[in-house]
């Protein structure tokens, strides 16, 4: 893969750096050890580092040669999923129930490559600004790093980020203007009824029978209530009940995600929600308590930045393997909570694994590497370069 030949001339210790936080994964705000090798890494190259930002999130600070200027920020998320790895690699998760299985440890490494490339040249004037952000899968890492002053603290004109991709070709990166990865809600709805013997339902309640009914009842929403040329998923991804063959339980639990691109059509999704479990609630004689919650939202690139990205990422794998045409996707990433603050633009990286992320057989390529730590390190050369008008 194409990358800047000084990059490209430590790759190796790229892969060293990566395959080491691989094997020590840690989820959402438990990025302990991943934050203190960030740090590290940084203050070896001489960049100022800030520890502690949305709890462990890491901060670097790197002036430019090229003396006063603007402010570009890179971002990278550091934490695992909280799965079990099934690769077999020798470099595999030595910590049972957590796994790299979004590749979050190649991210921070090309954050660290494309740091340690602008540390060693400072070929730009202004200042670079690099954002390792913890608890993205879901637990409000950005918006963490937000409430405890990010950009108050270390102001950007412009932040990047980017993500593997095991979709698109090696050599391949995707970056495009307008919406780019849905708004997300996860859920738990508990229903309470009244338990028996499994022998004699009809002396109970069964929350089972609701809870089934309730979680097939709840698709319809989407294909009967949302219009089908607006992108809107409801999925249940958990069933809990019961311990007993011979018990019906008191409760059940349900839980799940809702992604769509449109606040309206979110709002609505969560009404018909809510009023589906009411009715079922009353239809079988059960409680139905409904708890849904905004986690991410709809991930926006603003036009001019995309446009930057790609531009940068022409530079490392050529006017082919650069693509523009909208292709928005369904998965979530917090990234977006970061661009409603400071405008920017967020990136895909495609590479030579074939397993999709979430998956326990995941792989990531290391071969992407230099590859995503060139494109970052490029966009900050280009985007200082432009120096800010001065005043009439």
């Amino acid at each position: 893969m194409p990358a800047l030949p000084r990059i490209q001339a430590f790759a190796d210790e790229l892969t060293a750096i990566r395959r080491d936080l691989h094997a020590h994964p840690e989820i959402g705000f438990e990025e302990v050890r991943t934050s203190g090798v960030v740090a590290e890494k940084l203050a070896s190259w001489g960049v100022e580092v800030h520890r502690g930002i949305g709890r462990t999130g890491v901060v670097g600070v790197l002036q430019g040669r090229g003396g006063p200027g603007r402010r570009i920020g890179l971002r990278a998320d550091m934490d695992a999923l909280p799965m079990d790895e099934t690769t077999n690699l020798p470099f595999r998760s030595t910590v049972p129930g957590r796994f790299h299985g979004c590749g979050h440890d190649g991210h921070t490494t090309m954050l660290l490559g494309a740091a340690r490339y602008l540390a060693e040249t400072r070929d730009f004037p202004g200042t670079a600004v690099f954002v390792f952000q913890p608890a993205e899968e879901g637990l409000g890492g950005a918006r963490a790093m937000l409430a405890d002053g990010l950009f108050e603290r270390f102001p950007c004109d412009e932040i990047y980020g980017l993500h593997n991709a095991p979709n698109l070709a090696p050599g391949q990166i995707s970056v495009f203007p307008g919406p780019a990865m849905a708004g997300a809600d996860f859920f738990d709805i508990r229903v309470k009824g009244r338990g028996s013997h499994g022998a004699m339902p009809h002396m109970g309640n069964d929350p089972v029978v609701a809870a089934i009914t309730l979680a097939g009842a709840l698709q319809t929403i989407v294909s009967r209530n949302a219009n089908p040329l607006e992108a809107a998923v409801l999925s249940i991804t958990q069933i809990h009940a019961g311990s007993a063959y011979n018990v019906i339980p008191e409760e059940a639990t349900l839980a799940g995600t809702i992604r769509t691109f449109s606040p309206a059509l979110a709002e609505m999704v969560r009404k018909r929600t809510r009023e589906i479990a009411a009715g079922v609630a009353l239809s079988y004689g059960v409680e139905i308590d409904v708890d849904i919650r905004s986690i991410f939202d709809v991930l926006v690139n603003h036009e001019e930045h995309a446009a930057a990205a790609a531009e940068a990422a022409r530079e490392i794998v050529g006017d082919a393997g650069v693509l523009t045409e909208a292709r928005p996707m369904m998965g979530s990433e917090d990234f977006a909570d970061m661009l409603r603050v400071v405008p920017g633009a967020y990136c895909w990286v495609g590479h030579a694994g074939d397993t999709p992320v979430h998956n326990p057989s995941f792989v990531l390529d290391d071969g992407i590497l230099p590859v995503g730590a060139s494109l970052l390190a490029r966009i900050v050369e280009r985007r200082l370069a432009i120096q800010p008008a001065t005043a009439a």
